[in-house]
């Protein structure tokens, strides 16, 4: 029997998985647009707080079905609409596709249409851990450019964000036939940067769960930044599992950045078999509302070791004594201090008592 979840149950759902959530990253607002787009995978990182971000698309598919000896032709548009709510860590997202499918069963010389959604989902993504708020990871080495471009093993450690929404079937919907109004999603998302210039982030995702056919799938996407980092290139493979459809697909692309809040791209793929036979082309484009205001954080609320820390009310004071007797970093070398003098002066009486006890031949 199919499961039916209220709106109530996906509400409650989506503040849990916020509320209980650790708060263990850093700020996640860059000044250049961070977008999802080429592929489908999701980043771990949220836009940052008062971001409004659209990423959208246009798509062409071609499918060819072997066993149903059918032909498809798929037009559609994709967009996903972002937004970093409440603190840096937090990004509610609202995805959405529309398909325009002609399908020609070739036995029986029939033609069908379908129009419907191919998703259509809101959920909410949190980032519960950084590996990079750590600042002793973030400093260079100064004496090794190999050291700070070449991969390492430590660089595998991701960030990890953890993702809780929903799924929204309206109406007759032929591609989520029988499918309840409203059906919960969740994810895991990770993020690694492996070197300066390849990133590696990965989806585990658990979709329309308590209907007839929940969908297990992953995905894992590599993005290389070319020497001149407006323009990238990504390679991603996706794995699906559902008794409504399995499949494996690999898909590529390119993105450009034209300036700091808007990007465009292009991705193209295909999938593994043929039942069906998939080949696919997304053009697209990604551009920010950029609302985001650095908060100001007084001093004695900083973390020690980020960009500040708690200062001790005496720090100052010991740091003007230190300089006072001539152990601090001045220009100018005002001699040995009084303590100082004072074990020199010892120091030659010593030497004389020595000196003076010795006999003389």
């Amino acid at each position: 029997m199919t499961k039916v979840f209220t709106l109530n149950h996906i509400t409650i759902l989506l503040i849990s998985c916020a509320a209980l959530l650790p708060f263990q990253a850093a700020s996640q607002y860059t000044d250049v647009i961070n977008s999802n787009r080429p592929g489908l995978s999701v980043s771990a990182y949220a836009v940052g707080k008062n971001v409004v971000q659209a990423e959208f698309g246009l798509f062409y598919e071609q499918r060819d079905h072997n066993l149903l000896n059918s032909q498809s032709d798929l037009w559609g548009t994709d967009l996903s609409l972002r937004y970093g709510l409440l603190f840096e860590q937090l990004e509610v997202n609202y995805e959405v596709s529309f398909q325009d499918q002609d399908i020609l069963f070739n036995n029986f010389d029939i033609e069908a249409k379908r129009r419907d959604f191919s998703r259509n989902r809101l959920g909410l993504k949190f980032l519960i851990y950084d590996p990079y708020k750590n600042p002793e990871r973030n400093k260079p080495n100064l004496y090794s450019w190999r050291a700070n471009n070449k991969f390492q093993i430590k660089n595998l450690l991701p960030a990890i964000s953890l993702y809780g929404g929903a799924n929204f079937v309206l109406g007759d919907n032929p591609y989520y036939v029988g499918d309840p109004t409203i059906s919960p999603r969740g994810m895991l998302a990770t993020q690694s940067r492996l070197t300066p210039r390849f990133v590696l982030i990965t989806n585990v995702a658990y979709d329309r769960i308590g209907t007839e056919d929940p969908e297990l799938s992953y995905l894992i996407s590599l993005s290389h930044a070319f020497r001149n980092p407006k323009w990238s290139f990504f390679l991603e493979h996706q794995g699906i599992d559902s008794e409504r459809y399995s499949d494996l697909l690999l898909r590529g692309g390119i993105a450009h950045l034209l300036d700091d809040n808007i990007q465009v791209d292009m991705n193209m793929g295909a999938s593994f078999k043929n039942t069906p036979a998939r080949l696919f082309v997304n053009l697209g484009g990604s551009y920010r509302f950029d609302f985001h205001k650095d908060k100001l954080v007084p001093i004695e609320d900083q973390n020690a070791g980020e960009n500040g820390g708690n200062i001790d009310k005496k720090a100052m004071k010991k740091q003007r004594k230190d300089r006072n007797r001539g152990n601090g970093a001045e220009d100018i070398d005002l001699g040995p201090s009084k303590k100082q003098l004072r074990k020199l002066k010892k120091a030659q009486k010593n030497k004389k008592k020595s000196n003076s006890s010795e006999i003389e031949f």
